[in-house]
């Protein structure tokens, strides 16, 4: 029977071969031309994250592993340099991780109901030395995330160093989503009579709680369907899970990277639900 981590290769150079293909000039492996093709980059970073190692560590372990390199179609000595997988990491567009993002969360067969939520990662992982240089005094990111409530999967990731309010988060999320669900459920922090008025306008039914103001508020609130309401709790259990997985905080120093760093672990986490199953 094949195990966890070889079944996460397959399923991640699964994926990673499936976008390079779409997309042959996404700019992933090292234009000066190394015969290392891009979706090997992809599958070691998707590796990477799953064994929460570095990158010295990943090239070390993955070159020494018989079956991973037979899935990766290379010998022992045609891993990347550490620093040459670094590189490609910072090639890599955020596009590209948010693509392989919806196409890992497809893996997971999600049904039609969604819910939001936001949390917070630290950015304390970087040295003191180069907080104090590049003069960084927001010490955490939002982060923002469409989850599935049926699979638990994770749709779609919104970050932000600078804490932008709910209503507008949710409803960029919301908005660019309405397409896979039919049904949207929020706490208060995404009360905006706007977002239900154009989740509705895109056939998008919103479960979102009234903030308390007079007493309709109370009648909507009451009018919500709770036990639909009530699978809102799915997406704070997948914050839970990558928090107690891969930790509280990100480790790239610069915030872009931080980003990328995030959407990926997203990615990896569904990979992770559907090999569970």
């Amino acid at each position: 029977m094949p195990t966890i981590l070889f079944r996460f290769v397959k399923q991640a150079a699964l994926l990673a071969q499936k976008r390079c293909a779409a997309s042959p000039t996404a700019v992933v492996s090292d234009p000066a031309g190394n015969e290392f093709a891009g979706w090997k980059h992809l599958t070691l970073h998707f590796l990477r994250v799953h064994m929460d190692a570095s990158y010295a560590e990943i090239v070390d372990w993955a070159s020494e592993m018989d079956r991973v390199r037979a899935v990766l179609q290379l010998v022992r000595g045609d891993f990347p340099n550490p620093s040459t997988l670094w590189r490609s990491f910072e090639r890599v567009r955020t596009r590209v991780w948010r693509q392989l993002l919806e196409r890992s969360a497809a893996r997971c067969d999600p049904g039609d109901h969604g819910a939001l939520d936001a949390t917070f990662f630290d950015r304390e992982a970087a040295s003191s030395h180069y907080v104090d240089r590049s003069d960084r005094h927001i010490r955490t990111l939002k982060t923002t995330a469409l989850v599935d409530t049926e699979s638990c999967a994770i749709l779609d990731v919104h970050c932000s160093a600078h804490w932008p309010h709910d209503t507008q988060v949710g409803r960029q999320v919301a908005l660019r989503n309405a397409d896979e669900i039919e049904r949207l459920a929020g706490d208060k922090g995404y009360d905006d009579q706007s977002l239900r008025d154009a989740l509705r306008s895109d056939g998008v039914r919103p479960l979102i709680k009234h903030r308390l103001f007079a007493a309709y508020d109370h009648a909507h609130n009451a009018r919500l369907d709770s036990d639909l309401y009530g699978q809102r709790w799915m997406a704070e259990t997948a914050f839970s899970a990558i928090k107690r997985r891969y930790g509280s905080a990100v480790r790239p120093s610069a915030w872009y990277r931080e980003f990328r760093e995030l959407v990926l672990t997203a990615a990896v986490y569904n990979l992770e639900q559907v090999i569970k199953e």
